[in-house]
């Protein structure tokens, strides 16, 4: 399915769709972010998700894309995971500041976690040469919050109430499909850096014991 997509854009360039997924992905967050709780506002968070699914799958098309025309660089790798961490901040806090959720510390520590899980997976792979995937995944946290924001548009259409408030610590906040999105997005985040960093131990120590690296002055001691 992907293949004719990207033999009828085979003469753009792929940072092309990397920076117009941005643009767009930035206004998918900001149309969440502004959203009433009403009808007109149950229509914007259908217009987010569009927006939002939108960047998704340019993202999705600009490594195929590079591959088939044989653009691959490493500073379009590079290019394509920055702009894929802003959107996942952008996206994150414009959830949990959307009058949905009204926390944008939740929000900001939600986009925390899921740097943290993030970064294990790039850190994994300039030490060890292979990146890490496993986990809450990116396109878990978006497909996520896709479903979150059309569930919630069809609940504000429909008159659906919220499930009552959080317990704890979130009980200034309403249960409601965005605010569970985000939530989760949080553990999974944690989740994510924890099962990463345990494994990325584990394959890490298995080449440090196959290829130990040189040790200074060890030529000075056997000497």
């Amino acid at each position: 399915m992907v293949d004719p997509v990207v033999d009828s854009i085979s003469t753009w360039k792929p940072s092309t769709l990397t920076w117009i997924a941005l643009p767009i992905g930035v206004l998918g967050g900001l149309s969440v972010l502004m959203a009433p709780n009403d009808t007109y506002g149950a229509n914007m968070l259908f217009g987010g998700a569009i927006l939002i699914g939108f960047a998704m799958v340019l993202d999705a098309l600009d490594g195929p894309l590079a591959r088939r025309t044989g653009q691959v660089t490493r500073w379009g790798d590079y290019l394509d995971h920055t702009f894929d961490r802003l959107l996942d901040i952008i996206w994150t806090v414009c959830l949990a500041g959307s009058v949905f959720v009204g926390d944008f510390t939740l929000g900001l520590l939600a986009a925390l976690l899921t740097l943290l899980g993030s970064y294990m997976g790039t850190q994994a792979q300039a030490v060890a040469g292979t990146r890490n995937y496993r986990g809450f995944s990116r396109a878990d946290r978006t497909i996520l919050a896709l479903v979150a924001l059309v569930l919630m548009g069809v609940f504000i259409h429909l008159e659906v109430e919220s499930f009552g408030m959080f317990p704890g610590v979130l009980d200034h906040i309403e249960i409601n499909p965005i605010s569970l999105a985000v939530v989760i997005s949080a553990f999974g985040g944690l989740w994510t850096f924890l099962i990463r960093f345990v494994q990325a131990k584990h394959e890490i120590s298995q080449i440090d014991r196959d290829t130990p690296l040189p040790q200074p002055n060890q030529n000075e001691e056997s000497e």
